[in-house]
């Protein structure tokens, strides 16, 4: 990544920390999940995270082409 999109990306994690209800909470599978969309130029990006106890997990970031799949086989590992 470059510099302003990592830029970018810890804007929209320290966004993510202030507000933790940001992200469409997922169901079955993903049960506790909750993804961030997000642009980096035209791109759209996703965030997975979990927040527990003032604890926020970050899951996996990536472009939304087989995102949700490559999110289940990790949660699931």
């Amino acid at each position: 990544m470059y510099k302003k999109q990592i830029k970018i990306l810890d804007e929209e994690i320290r966004e993510i920390a202030q507000n933790t209800e940001i992200g469409q909470g997922k169901r079955g599978a993903l049960k506790g999940i909750r993804v961030h969309k997000f642009h980096i130029e035209k791109q759209l990006f996703l965030l997975a995270y979990e927040y527990e106890t003032d604890v926020l997990n970050l899951i996996i970031v990536g472009s939304h082409e087989n995102y949700y799949r490559n999110l289940t086989k990790y949660y699931k590992e």
